[in-house]
């Protein structure tokens, strides 16, 4: 009788060992920022995170989430109107069409330890608009005062979710007026239990 209570427990004990903490995001501590280039130069800026979850498993970054909220497109390498209109731009229908899809989604679907020291790489899939695509980049996770600080920078084809303004991939004789197809994402999730 003994026997068939422990083996329930060891089950359940084995359970919990292998079952995902997770880690909510701090959208007020956690911040994208991203660089698109073009053929006289590059413009900058920020977009928030609106949600997000980390998960860990015995320790280790295993799966997770994060919203982007595009209806908060920043630029900072322009002032004033400049910056304005750019930012209008980038929401408008040319580019990312926010009125109809105000939020961005990346999903984990598998992270791969590099090393011991908080080196992964990331896997997994971003909806930009209606497509959805894997994208692959490497982060680092760091845990200091029950915090989780996860670093990473995610290089991004626009063209393979309908983004087409300015794209030599969809238009040509464009020349200096080309806006590169990739742009860079720099991602800072900072995350609580």
């Amino acid at each position: 009788m003994k026997k068939l209570f422990a083996f329930p427990l060891l089950f359940a004990l084995a359970l919990a060992a292998t079952s995902p903490e997770a880690y909510k995001v701090d959208v007020a501590s956690s911040i994208l920022t991203w660089k698109g280039y073009k053929v006289t130069g590059d413009h900058s800026g920020t977009v928030k995170v609106k949600s997000g979850s980390l998960q860990f498993t015995d320790g280790s970054l295993s799966g997770g989430t994060f919203v982007i909220d595009m209806t908060s497109i920043k630029d900072t390498d322009l002032e004033g109107e400049w910056a304005a209109k750019l930012e209008g731009h980038l929401k408008s229908e040319d580019f990312f069409g926010v009125e109809k899809y105000p939020t961005s989604k990346f999903v984990i679907t598998r992270a791969i330890p590099q090393d011991t020291k908080g080196n992964y790489k990331v896997i997994g899939n971003l909806t930009i608009k209606e497509s959805t695509k894997e994208v692959k980049f490497f982060a680092h996770v760091s845990e200091k005062d029950g915090k989780v600080t996860a670093t990473g920078k995610m290089t991004i084809d626009r063209s393979e979710y309908n983004v087409r303004y300015g794209s030599g991939s969809f238009f040509d004789d464009l020349g200096d007026k080309t806006i590169y197809d990739e742009f860079d994402m720099d991602i800072t999730l900072v995350a609580t239990k």
